[in-house]
């Protein structure tokens, strides 16, 4: 499968809203999606733990594991690398990434749909 983004950017919510270091889910054209942001940094990955196979990724735990920004999953602990999605603990498991920006102070999502 090869993932492609869609063409449209979704509006949000504030930039002040998104806390550091914190996650916050989002129904994004009916996608759910974990966003997180880390210093001046923003992230949007599937809200789905592809381990767990709950919506649960949005109350994962924000670190950073050589450098990267990561989240844990809540249910299981793997941690994922928030740059590419790639599980640190399980070689053949992904998250997947969304587009994200902030635009005149609001967040906007571009998903990433697999083909």
């Amino acid at each position: 499968m090869t993932a492609t983004m869609t063409l449209t950017w979704t509006p949000v919510c504030p930039l002040d809203r998104l806390e550091p270091d914190r996650g916050v889910a989002a129904l994004v054209d009916g996608v759910q999606v974990a966003l997180f942001r880390t210093g001046d940094e923003l992230f949007a990955v599937d809200n789905l733990d592809p381990v767990g196979g709950a919506y649960v990724m949005s109350r994962g735990i924000v670190g950073s594991r050589g450098g990267a920004p990561t989240v844990a999953s809540p249910l299981h602990k793997q941690v994922y690398d928030l740059r590419t999605g790639r599980c640190l603990d399980l070689a053949e498991v992904t998250l997947r990434r969304h587009g994200v920006r902030c635009r005149d102070g609001v967040v906007e999502v571009r998903l990433r749909q697999e083909e």
